[in-house]
């Protein structure tokens, strides 16, 4: 009697311990897909109250949108795990969002108007830096297109694929390098989201350390280490910027953004 109900509680505790993994397993992945996303609402938010967007590098999202094409294309060469290709999907529009945020704003503070500038111009002097939203959804398309013929061609190379996650991860890793380099520019941390960056620290540490747990290709938690140092850095900046008069962002009282 006494063994059977032993047995009984030993299955039960097994039970509930695979239900208590599934769970951790679920959350964890949720956060995964999701988690890429989050530190940019702060700063989507600041923008929108501020119509100021001096503070924040526009290249910032050029970097994701690069690293998250790269990465989707990398999927079809070695399938990793399916949430992470769910949060390039992801990132990639949220991007364009944040982006299509930026041009409005820029527009709306134009007091004198200047001569257009457009992808199709293929002016490497402003490149990414074009007054038309389209300009940016084009530019985004043609990389696509792109790296996607290429990687059909090669998809059956070995060396080929590899590069091309490297080259994903590691322009993920730079994320932050933008940023870094504009605070540097102007002297000072204002407009900057200071949300954002926690976001991305923490959200760096978790991705990194779900990597190594994971097992996912060694490309993911080498870079993901690389990106926790650059947020370290940026945080520096914060530290030392912090009593540095604002020398290049002003501040504009402009009519809400609807």
């Amino acid at each position: 009697m006494m063994d059977t109900l032993f047995n009984f509680k030993l299955e039960d505790l097994e039970i509930m311990g695979r239900s208590i993994v599934q769970i951790i397993s679920i959350v964890s992945q949720t956060a995964m897909v999701l988690g890429g996303v989050v530190p940019f609402i702060p700063q989507y938010l600041d923008i929108r109250r501020t119509h100021n967007t001096e503070g924040f590098s526009l290249f910032v999202c050029l970097t994701l949108l690069i690293a998250n094409i790269l990465r989707i294309m990398f999927w079809f060469g070695k399938h990793f795990e399916l949430p992470l290709l769910v949060q390039s999907i992801i990132m990639i529009f949220a991007m364009l969002v944040l982006v299509e945020l930026c041009v409005r704003v820029n527009q709306t503070n134009e007091i004198i108007s200047s001569r257009s500038r457009r992808f199709t111009d293929f002016d490497p002097e402003h490149f990414w830096k074009w007054t038309d939203f389209l300009s940016y959804v084009e530019f985004s398309l043609t990389f696509t297109l792109l790296v996607g013929i290429v990687t059909l061609l090669l998809i059956n190379v070995p060396v080929y694929v590899e590069l091309l996650g490297f080259a994903a991860v590691f322009t993920e890793a730079m994320l932050g390098a933008p940023q870094f380099y504009r605070n540097f520019q102007n002297k000072s941390t204002v407009g900057m989201s200071k949300k954002m960056v926690a976001f991305w620290t923490c959200g760096d540490v978790f991705k990194t350390v779900y990597f190594i747990l994971r097992e996912a290709p060694a490309q993911f938690w080498i870079c993901g280490m690389l990106q926790v140092s650059i947020d370290i850095a940026i945080f520096l900046q914060v530290l030392i910027y912090m009593n540095n008069p604002l020398l290049v962002v002003k501040k504009q009282s402009k009519p809400a953004i609807s």
